[in-house]
Order: structure tokens, then sequence, then C-alpha cells
């Protein structure tokens, strides 16, 4: 009974065993499926999260891309071809006549292929040769009607083609002879011409990046040789209002860091430069006909006037560059701002971002409403011109810059010849204008009659127009007033400008800006950059002096005298890293001078209130033509309440070599007092 009992429960648990091992297999089987899913889990976790991070990498990267490539867009253009006439004609050469199979004719049968088989008997044997006779005539036919049909569907075909090639030949010699009209029109100055060729030059062109637009509004002055466009700028939603792209894990979220708005803002005020300037580079390139002497350009983007709210093109820049001055510059060197607005003398918005707007000197509605002559089909010599028409000509370029002027009474008067009305916003107002016709220099006392007449008269400006010149004294006194000096030349070129006519002498001819150092450079010369650290505006100035005495008043290079009269020293517009420079050929210094003195002094009209205290870290770098930095030169910090400073001087030793001296002496006059150590009359 027992054994049987203990058979029974062995069996039994056996049994429990076999379970518990079968349980036991189960949760490890188990255990092992939430191991993997877990892991699974983890890893679709992981890769979703470097997957976003990734992607977050992506979007950064482009947004720096991109950044880089508005950043580079003036220097990327000037690598690109020059527009040419040639890369738009058209070729002759069309796709020859190609009929495929069917140039191949049919085989036709062959009768040697059908001759009669067997036949025992004659009859038999006649039979068996009528059919294969039958057979062959059969085929025969059948090949030539094949043939038949494919020669007439050969000579369609040729047909055809014929039709289509004479219709190619047709439409490519009259495109090409369009565009060789074009071209000849703007060989012979034609209007029309020289504003399609150019226009095509534009919309051609691969420099601009997808997305920028391409709106141009043109006009052509022939007696100028000016072409007069506004070109439509990209908005300011160009520059990525984000700076880069950060996964959040925790909120499984990308999160956008904004880019700062004053970099956005400096960066859109820079592309705004760039594309001015390439569309300089882009005209002169492609003139190869010299249709171009000057260009006059005008940026602007359709958008919502602030003050109306209705839509209008709201000019952000202007500039007006002369061929021989444009050709000059390295333009993938420059900083495009100090470019178009201290080498070319543009105008640029000081918040393009806000729509803020710039007044352009000439529009394509200008050309050819405003041509006014004096005294024939001839220049007017202005020397010569009678005194009243002289103020009616200088009434009349007032008006054509967009103003309202009227000439005053001869007596009476108040010391006003013209008075002008500026109606632009905020900087505009009452003008007074005396006019000065000279051959000689104007004498500063000119000048502070001016200005006592601008106080008495409450006018927001004074302008002095003469036919001569002004010396460094009466630039000195109008520095930081309500004063603006217009010379003979400067006159001249702002006449030829806005259409109207004049010439200084010269035998009849217009009288033309001598060509200028800056683009007939001396053979040997030498580039001084200057460079500090701090947000003062400076002008830097040279002075060539025999001791402490300047040569004359010519001899002193400023903002208003660029460059002496033999061309030794001349001011040019700055490279990065450099904020002035000035180009000095030693060899041709006069041989009276053995000094050549550097100076800085604080700009009254860009920080009237500011001192030297900010001039900190300054250095001057050694250039030769090739702008390879020979050496550099340590000058001395500004220090408070100075508003001029001695940098140093170049003195030239017994052996001909020149020695660069430190200075260091400083002036709370400002340049004023600085040039009256050197001998230049202020008063």
């Amino acid at each position: 009974m027992s054994r049987r009992a203990s058979g029974f429960v062995g069996v039994w648990a056996e049994m429990q065993r076999q379970q518990q091992r079968q349980r036991e297999a189960e949760a490890r089987q188990q255990r092992e499926y939430a191991r993997q899913a877990n892991a699974y889990q983890r890893h679709v976790a992981q890769s979703h999260k470097e997957f976003r991070h990734a992607e977050a990498r992506r979007r950064t990267e482009e947004l720096e891309a991109q950044v880089i490539a508005l950043q580079g867009l003036l220097a990327a253009g000037c690598r690109a071809p020059a527009f040419r006439a040639s890369s738009v004609m058209r070729s002759a050469d069309l796709q020859p006549f190609a009929p495929g199979p069917l140039a191949t004719p049919l085989p036709m049968p062959d009768p040697n292929q059908y001759r009669a088989q067997g036949g025992w008997t004659a009859n038999r044997r006649a039979q068996a040769e009528a059919e294969a006779r039958a057979r062959f005539e059969r085929d025969r036919q059948a090949a030539q009607a094949a043939e038949a049909q494919r020669q007439h569907q050969l000579a369609a075909y040729q047909r055809e083609h014929t039709r289509w090639a004479e219709t190619q030949l047709a439409e490519v010699r009259r495109h090409n002879a369009g565009i060789t009209e074009v071209t000849e029109g703007v060989r012979g100055r034609d209007p029309e011409s020289v504003v399609e060729y150019f226009t095509a030059a534009l919309y051609s062109s691969g420099a601009w990046p997808e997305g920028f637009p391409r709106q141009v509004v043109a006009a052509y002055d022939p007696a100028a040789r000016q072409l007069v466009l506004d070109w439509q700028l990209p908005s300011y939603d160009v520059v990525p209002e984000s700076k880069s792209v950060r996964y959040m894990p925790t909120l499984d979220q990308d999160k956008e860091t904004p880019r700062p708005v004053g970099q956005r803002r400096a960066l859109y005020r820079e592309i705004v430069a760039q594309c001015l300037l390439l569309v300089l580079h882009e005209l002169f390139a492609a003139d190869e006909f010299g249709a171009l002497e000057t260009v006059a350009a005008n940026g602007f983007v359709d958008d919502h006037d602030p003050a109306t709210g209705r839509q209008a093109h709201i000019f952000l820049a202007t500039v007006m560059a002369e061929r021989s001055v444009f050709s000059g510059l390295h333009l993938e060197q420059v900083d495009a701002v100090s470019c178009l607005t201290d080498g070319l003398r543009g105008q640029l918005a000081a918040r393009p971002d806000q729509l803020g707007s710039v007044r352009p000197a000439r529009t394509p509605e200008d050309v050819g409403n405003r041509v006014v002559t004096h005294g024939g089909d001839e220049e007017p010599d202005l020397y010569e011109m009678d005194p009243i028409a002289f103020e009616s000509l200088v009434a009349e370029l007032f008006r054509a810059m967009g103003m309202q002027a009227v000439t005053t009474q001869r007596s009476n008067d108040g010391g006003v010849d013209v008075d002008a009305l500026d109606p632009t916003p905020i900087r505009g107002g009452k003008i007074v204008v005396q006019v000065k016709r000279y051959r000689n220099t104007v004498p500063p006392t000119a000048v502070r009659d001016l200005y006592g007449t601008v106080q008495d008269a409450g006018a927001n400006k004074g302008v002095l127009v003469t036919t001569a010149g002004f010396g460094p004294g009466s630039y000195n006194f109008a520095n930081g007033k309500p004063l603006e000096l217009i010379s003979g030349s400067e006159l001249i070129d702002l006449l030829h400008r806005h259409g109207l006519r004049g010439r200084l002498g010269e035998g009849g001819r217009p009288a033309r800006p001598r060509p200028s150092a800056a683009t007939t450079p001396p053979a040997d010369y030498n580039v001084l950059g200057m460079s500090w650290s701090g947000r003062v505006a400076l002008d830097v100035c040279a002075l060539v002096c025999a001791g402490n005495r300047v040569l004359s008043d010519d001899h002193f290079v400023f903002f208003n005298n660029p460059r002496t009269p033999d061309g030794a020293v001349c001011a040019l517009p700055a490279t990065p890293p450099d904020k002035a420079a000035i180009r000095v050929s030693f060899d041709a210094l006069p041989a009276n001078a053995d000094r050549l003195v550097l100076v800085a002094a604080v700009d009254p009209e860009v920080n009237p209130e500011a001192d030297l205290s900010g001039f900190t870290d300054a250095r001057i770098r050694l250039l030769d033509p090739a702008m390879t930095e020979l050496g550099r030169l340590e000058v001395s910090d500004g220090r408070p309440r100075e508003t001029a400073l001695v940098l140093g001087s170049f003195r030239r030793r017994g052996s001909g070599d020149w020695d660069f001296v430190l200075g260091g002496k400083g002036y709370a006059g400002g340049l004023e007092q600085l040039i009256r150590d050197y001998g230049i009359d202020v008063d």
C-alpha cells in the first residue's frame, strides 16, 4: 500500500517539478521578451534623439551657410563672369536630318529564292514553276509598295524637317539680328538700346541668390553717358531671424535661438550696400562699348510706407558712381557700407530694417525732364555767364534735385541769392544759398558771412556755391556747422548729373575733374592703413611740411582736399581691417619737403561731444601696392578732453631715407587748432 502511494506521490511530484520548470522557463522567456522590448524602446528613443539632434545641427548649419552666403554676396558676385552680348546669341547649327530606319531602302525579293521544287512530270514541273513565279511576283509587288511607302514617308519627313529648320534659322537670325541691333544702338548711345542691353545684363546674371527680387526701372542720359536705375532690394526677412536650433530632449521639441537684433540689423544694412555695389559692378563689367561714364543706382523695397500705410517704393540707398573711381576699387576686400557711403559718397539709410528712407539724387523719371541749356547748343562758360543767369542756373539745379528754389531780388536780399526749401521730413527745411562767380579761391570771410546770414534768416542750412574753390580755413570753419561748400568742379559735376549744362573755361569743352591720383597712382608708392579700437569716428589727415610748416594749403590732405597737387599723397577708401588709408609716394614728394605729418581728429558731425579717450590700440600698417603688409607702426593713444592728435611723422634723413617718429601731442581745440600750429590760417 505504501509503495503504491509513494509511486503516485513520486509521479505527482515529478509533474509538479516539470510544471515548475515550465513556469520558470516561461518567466525567463517573458523577462527576455521584456528586456528585448525595453532595449528596443531605448534604441528607438536613442535613435529618435540622435535624429532630432542631427536635424537641429543640420538646420543650424543651413542658417550659418545662409548668413555666410549673404555676407559674401559681393565677393561671390565679383567672381561671376561679366555679361556679354555674344552670350545671348543663338547658334545657327541645327540638328541634322536623321531619318533613322527610313533612310535604308527595303530589300527586293531575289528570283533565285523562288525556284520550283519537285515535280516528276512535265505538267507538274510547269505548275510548280508557275506557282513560284506567282509567289515571286506577289512578294515583289508587296516589296515595291512598301518601298514606295518608305520613300513617301521619307520625303514627307524631310519636308517637315526642312520647314522646321527654316523656321528655326529664321528665329535664330531674327533673334541675333535683334541682339546686333541692340548692340549697335548701345554703340550709338541710343537710350532704348542702352536700357534694354543693361537690363538684360542684370536679369541674366547668375550672381544673385535664389529668391532675390530682380525688378528694375532704368533710363539713359546720352549727353551725360549716365544710366539711372531703380533696383529692387530684398526685404528685411532675407536675414534669418534664428541664429541656431537646439533640440530639447525633455520636451521633445526644437528651440530656436533668436539672432541678436543688432546683428540682424547690421547684416541687413550690409546686404543693402552689397546689392548696390554688385549692381554697379555688373553694369560697368558689362559695358564693353564704353556707353557708361556714370551710373546712378537707387535701391528700393516694395513695402508699406510707415508714414501713410500705403504700398510704395521706399528707397533705402542711393549712389552715383563714376567709372574711373569705381574701377579703382577692390570690391572683394572692401567693407560694403564704408565703400558705399565713404568711398563712393552714396547714401544709406541708418535703419533700413525700419524702412528709413533716403532721397535719390536722380531717378529714371528725371532723365530728360529737366534738361536746360543756356546760350544755345554749346556748354555755357560759367565764368562768362551773366550773373543773373548764373543765379538762375543754380536755382534750376536745386529744383532738379527735388527742392523748391527761387532767386531773390537784386536789392535788399540780405546776402541771399537763392531761397531754397527742402521738403524732406526731419532733415529738410529752409536753405539760403549764396553764389560766388569767382576765379580765385573764396576767402574764409565769405563763409563766415554766410554763417551769419543763416543765423539771421533762421534757416536750417546755408550753401555757398562758387566757380572757384575753398581753402582749408573755409572748410575748417564750416566743419560741424550747418554749412555746405560747393566748389567749381563739384558744381559742374552736379549740373551734369541732373541734366544741366556748364563748363569752366577750357576752350569750350565741359570742365571735367582732372584724373585723380587715386586712379593714376605713381609707379612706386606705399599705403598707410590706420586702425584703432573704440567707437569714436575720426578724420585721418596728412600734412606735407618743410620743418613745422605745411608747404601750402593744397598740401594739407583731408576730407575736402583728398590729394596734393602732385598726387604724391592721396586719401583712399579703407579696406578691412583698416579704418582709414592714405597712399604716399615718398619719392614723388617735393624736394623741399622733409616730413609727412599724420594727424587724427574727432569728426564733429558724427561725434560732436566725443574726445580722443575712445582712441586706443592705434597702429599704422605699411603696405606695398599689392596691399601686402611690410610692417606696423605703433602710435600714441588718445587722451580725455583732447579732440585732435599728432600720430607721428615720416622724416627725410640726409641719406634720402624716411624714418617714422612717434607723435603724441594733443589738442583740445580740434583740427582747427592743430593746423594753426603748422601755418594754416583758418581765420
